[in-house]
């Protein structure tokens, strides 16, 4: 989604840390002026770049957290406001913002500009069409929530005294960020937009883990236990102090007041349908997801018939593969042995984190043989915040900050280290590193002369995921997958994928229960029972998301295709890449055409 709040899953790209969906905004003010007519010897490229970055900077005004993510510390002391009167304005805003927008002149404007104007027309545009749903109305769910709040530690710095007494006024005000979470929860508990019961059901376990008795057990107060060289010992002593207290006497009765809410008033009339069409106007709903995520006008019962088509092609691929090792049995015979077998299973999680990492660097030396243009921020990789691991996906990518001062972190989990194949590794990493997310965001984050919003705040979900599908199936350019369970593996994820155009299509528009979606995930990938039934529940809680990410690789895999046909000797695979990625994200027809163009091009 934009930028506003982002979370990229999916192995997962964390972007606005908490509140899926949600509008972020800060304090109202009076409401915005009627547009006044443009000077008509303004340039019409200043104006637009001049409304680009004013719209850009209210961004980030109303999402502090997302502004921290992109490693802007001016918002750091504070939440951004939930309240329903804010999320009012900042959609006001988005309307006059469009309003300003057509006013001026595009006629004229050169490719590149013309481009800014449409991606910007249809992020706002976007927006205004998001907010007739409400979807602001359910601000957690068992993924990220007010209960995972802390999660944004891992994006903050920690290098002076000041950054203490940011993240020190960000607990003195959970509180009212509390409140406004629990407002917005009681106004969609009036409208009966509530989530499903599939997964409220495990949040009370969350929050009981947020209310501790002592305050430095608190995963918020986890910034406190370690200080930068060069503080002095007492600012160090008093820091934690205050810390200690803010956590005290804010956030541990937030949460119990928090817990007390969602338990007796909450929980109890979640909705029973996984589907999101369950939803006041859900049908409509979910078609808008799906055009959201997807960039296409495909309609739910097209991907859904897309999706059975896949899966029928990969199990061919993988029947042939179960052949070629000897396997003697039936699918559910080799996916047993795949889920059970010791040898593909390291003992620890400290060995797979190791693993891990000396995988990413072998892979770092083979990227210039297909890429001219490498991103210049590194990566590194870590582990899934314990807090959040057992309910978390098996991996995601939490971008850099936009000016360099943070690397890029590819997060794997490792909890329950005996349900983390050792052939899922390679097509993983892959994903989530390089060449998936890593070198495409860390390049559209790089690229030069253009407004902020498309360096940083545009993210097709179609495009960003589907490139990291699409990356999968680079690593036999690469030199991975030689072992034979390691391929099994890179088409067991794009078989994952295909899989979910099916379930999450069936759940929210043809009345799938999640027993349904297990029972199909099961039946056609070997993955553990544990991680399909965290993928089941991840889909049901951002409806709309998984489709992205096959309908993406699907795109980029043709274009490569007609490409590799019309140009013949002429194609340059790196070229190719370049061509996809110099642009940042796009909506997929803008890709089809900037390939297209260059296809000419090259001839």
């Amino acid at each position: 989604m934009p930028q506003r709040s982002a979370i990229f899953s999916g192995a997962a790209i964390i972007v606005c840390m908490s509140f899926t969906l949600a509008a972020c905004a800060t304090q109202p003010t009076a409401p915005a002026a009627s547009p006044q007519p443009i000077t008509a010897g303004e340039s019409a490229v200043a104006q637009l770049h001049a409304l680009y970055d004013s719209e850009w900077q209210r961004g980030l005004r109303e999402n502090p957290e997302n502004a921290s993510q992109l490693g802007d510390k001016r918002y750091n002391d504070r939440w951004g406001d939930r309240s329903l009167a804010a999320i009012e304005h900042s959609h006001q805003d988005d309307l006059a913002a469009l309003q300003k927008l057509k006013q001026i002149d595009a006629s004229g404007l050169n490719p590149t500009e013309a481009l800014n104007y449409a991606l910007f027309e249809q992020q706002l545009e976007d927006s205004i069409e998001s907010y007739r749903f409400h979807p602001y109305l359910m601000p957690v769910d068992h993924i990220y929530g007010l209960q995972s709040a802390q999660d944004i530690t891992e994006v903050l710095s920690f290098d002076s005294a000041q950054d203490y007494l940011d993240w020190i006024s960000r607990l003195r005000a959970f509180a009212t960020l509390t409140d406004q979470t629990i407002a917005l929860m009681r106004a969609g508990l009036a409208e009966q937009r509530m989530p499903a019961c599939a997964i409220l059901k495990k949040i009370p376990e969350q929050i009981a883990r947020q209310i501790v008795a002592k305050p430095e057990d608190s995963p918020f107060y986890a910034p406190f236990k370690q200080f930068p060289k060069g503080l002095a010992d007492d600012v160090q002593a008093g820091l934690a102090r205050e810390g200690a207290t803010a956590v005290q006497e804010s956030v541990v009765p937030a949460f119990a007041h928090f817990q007390t809410f969602f338990k007796d008033d909450y929980l109890p009339h979640c909705r029973e349908a996984v589907g999101v069409s369950a939803l006041p106007d859900g049908t409509a709903y979910y078609a808008y997801l799906a055009k959201h995520h997807t960039t296409t006008e495909l309609t739910p019962e097209q991907i859904h018939q897309l999706g059975l088509s896949e899966v029928k092609r990969i199990r061919a691929a993988m029947d042939a593969l179960r052949a070629e090792v000897g396997f003697r049995g039936s699918f559910a015979d080799f996916s047993k042995f795949l889920r059970s077998d010791p040898r593909f299973y390291f003992k620890t999680g400290d060995e797979l984190l190791t693993a891990y990492g000396a995988l990413g660097k072998r892979i770092d030396g083979e990227l210039p043989r297909l890429f001219g243009k490498l991103p210049r921020l590194p990566y590194g990789v870590r582990a899934v915040p314990m807090e959040t691991a057992p309910y978390q996906t098996t991996a995601y990518y939490q971008p850099g900050a936009a000016d360099g001062t943070r690397a890029g972190y590819f997060y794997a989990n490792l909890y329950k280290p005996e349900t983390r194949p050792k052939w899922e590794m390679e097509v993983l990493t892959s994903h989530e590193a390089v060449p998936g997310h890593h070198l495409q965001i860390s390049l559209q984050q790089e690229l030069e002369g253009l407004p902020e919003f498309r360096k940083n705040g545009i993210s097709y979900t179609a495009f960003v995921e589907g490139w990291a599908l699409y990356s999968e199936s680079l690593g036999y350019e690469l030199g991975l997958y030689k072992d034979p369970y390691s391929r099994y593996g890179q088409l067991t994820y794009e078989m994952w994928r295909a899989c979910r155009l099916v379930v999450d299509t069936g759940m929210h528009a043809k009345g799938w229960t999640r027993q349904q979606a297990i029972d199909f995930m099961v039946a056609n990938t070997p993955r553990t029972q544990h991680d399909i039934e965290v993928e089941v529940d991840r889909y049901i809680a951002w409806p709309g998301q998984a489709l992205a990410y096959k309908i993406g690789q699907l795109k980029i895999r043709g274009l490569r295709t007609r490409a590799e046909t019309a140009l013949g000797d002429k194609f340059d695979v790196r070229a190719f890449h370049d061509v996809v990625l110099g642009s940042g994200a796009l909506p997929l027809d803008v890709l089809e055409r900037n390939v297209d163009a260059w296809i000419a091009q090259q001839k």
